[in-house]
């Protein structure tokens, strides 16, 4: 298993960023400093072939000039929306940007994803990694509280990307990461991603409002949001509403998993693409996953010059339900002072059949 670190770009004010090529025999990821973007996955097809299954830029200027699609970063104070961009706590109510229409979105304008962190790689056992750490201060985009981030993305030698979250709290706030990875299993220039079959472990979900913002939790069951055995996403697409970006509730009836850097875990989702062969499991402790389809994506030049369209790719970013600061129905997201969040997912990556 190989670390490869090289410089990856330079922001206006000098500040140099670093680009980690992480690899084992059969697979390997990029992931640069800035954003703790995952810029590049490849993964065999059934042929054995390496390709690019992430959605992307091929320099930084593409990173550092999108505002809006979060490809492949870290994302948060709070990941998802909070509802008016605004929360109560303890009785202080605290705003936030209002940057996606009226609701806060990612964190707000300056976000996780667009910020500088401290980097280091790391060895051990039989994985290998790059931890990054960054403070965030109290009343940084409008949260509470002092807070200390490491995020951990590491490989193992069977195909595992481990995602690992923790936040040190010195106040009372409210917390939410993930991971905001576009994929799509057959490839770099696959136009779309409705031909892939997808399973979610859930039987309810958040249905939104015009804004995007969760009503109560829901059945799945005789909807089109019912996923809990494999159809395409394109299958009853249009009568979602022409794209999901929904939470699903994860069943944790289930028995959790025993083995490799699962172990603890929920199985949360399946995705398969028959042409490529490829398959990927999702395995998480969080209480929702949010299925995004691309429906906003209009990139005229991606990674090498590509166009991303709607339904370019699929985002599955594992969390707490959105507005939780909001809604005492929901799982609580809050993080009491003197307490850590911890929070973990793997992809494990595979053949369909293997």
């Amino acid at each position: 298993m190989k670390i490869k670190k090289r410089r990856f770009g330079v922001l206006s004010d000098g500040t140099k960023l670093t680009l980690y090529t992480l690899s084992n025999t059969s697979m390997a990821f990029s992931v640069t400093d800035y954003g703790c973007i995952i810029t590049s996955l490849f993964v065999p097809d059934k042929q054995g072939k390496l390709e690019d299954i992430v959605l992307g830029y091929s320099t930084i200027e593409g990173y550092i000039n999108d505002i809006n699609t979060y490809f492949g970063s870290c994302v948060g104070r709070y990941a998802n929306r909070i509802a008016n961009a605004r929360f109560s706590l303890n009785g202080t109510e605290y705003r936030l940007d209002a940057n996606d229409g009226t609701a806060c979105l990612h964190g707000g304008f300056h976000g996780y994803n667009r910020m500088v962190w401290d980097s280091k790689a790391f060895r051990k056992n039989d994985e290998i990694g790059v931890r990054f750490s960054r403070t965030s201060c109290d009343g940084e985009q409008g949260f509470p509280g002092k807070l200390k981030i490491e995020v951990e993305y590491a490989l193992t030698k069977t195909n595992e990307l481990i995602f690992r979250y923790k936040a040190a709290a010195k106040k009372d706030t409210v917390v939410c990461l993930t991971n905001h990875s576009y994929y799509n299993l057959a490839g770099e220039g696959a136009p779309d991603i409705l031909s892939h079959r997808m399973r979610i472990h859930a039987d309810s979900y958040l249905p939104v409002n015009s804004d995007l913002i969760p009503l109560k939790k829901t059945p799945v069951e005789k909807t089109p949001f019912d996923f809990r055995a494999f159809k395409t996403v394109g299958q009853d697409i249009k009568k979602a509403g022409g794209g999901y970006d929904h939470c699903f509730c994860i069943d944790k009836t289930q028995k959790n998993y025993t083995e490799g850097a699962a172990k603890g875990l929920f199985l949360c989702a399946e995705v398969e693409e028959s042409v490529s062969g490829r398959m990927m499991s999702v395995y998480t402790d969080c209480p929702g996953v949010q299925f995004y389809t691309g429906n906003f994506l209009n990139v005229a030049s991606g990674k090498n010059g590509l166009p991303y369209k709607k339904h370019a790719g699929f985002c599955l970013e594992t969390e707490a339900f959105p507005d939780s600061p909001n809604r005492s129905d929901f799982p609580s997201a809050v993080v009491k002072a003197g307490t850590v969040y911890e929070s973990r997912t793997v992809h494990k990556f595979g053949l369909i059949g293997g």
